[in-house]
């Protein structure tokens, strides 16, 4: 059975999310934080950069929840069968960790990069209900988790992006995502 490390309110929630989503059993191991768990051997042997989340896999660990959602979505077989395909959703965990996350939640850069990158995403969302198209997957419990993390740590008007809203209230009610991050 997979493990998975992570903090009270940390990005395992995401990875929490798409484990739920997608019906792999596992075994949530909790780190207190704030007494440097994450910081001990133990857990240092797992990721060396000493941050959750991370999974140990039988003798196998990963870290990064970019990283871990594309496993599990290749592992249990939620990853289309082209390369084009598969390097698609690869772009847009890529784009939610490194794009979307860093111009939200980033002071600096929120004003010019929250219209930026919303804009696009309200287009794609008026036209699909999520990232991909028709049906939920790996990208959208990258995508979405940024976009859900928004209302819980930043008061930032949205009303100009009514299709992302809608995506975040329609990825919100999925029970999966309650049990993960909606009840965290």
């Amino acid at each position: 059975m997979i493990k998975l490390y992570g903090g009270a309110q940390s990005r395992a929630s995401i990875v929490k999310w798409y484990l739920e989503e997608i019906g792999v059993p596992y075994e949530f191991v909790t780190l207190d934080i704030q007494a440097g768990e994450h910081l001990q051997p133990q857990f240092m042997e797992i990721n060396p950069m000493g941050k959750v989340p991370a999974i140990v896999d039988g003798d196998f660990k990963l870290w990064e929840s970019g990283a871990i959602l594309l496993y599990l979505a290749q592992k249990y077989g939620k990853m289309p069968q082209t390369l084009e395909q598969q390097a698609e959703i690869v772009q847009w965990v890529i784009f939610a960790n490194a794009t979307l996350g860093s111009g939200i939640f980033t002071e600096a850069t929120r004003d010019s990069e929250t219209p930026r990158l919303l804009t696009p995403l309200n287009q794609i969302f008026e036209k699909q209900p999520f990232v991909m198209g028709d049906e939920f997957g790996v990208a959208d419990a990258a995508v979405g988790s940024i976009l859900a993390y928004i209302p819980m740590v930043l008061k930032l008007d949205l009303s100009p992006y009514p299709a992302v809203v809608d995506y975040m209230k329609r990825i919100s009610e999925r029970p999966a995502f309650k049990s993960a991050i909606g009840g965290s």
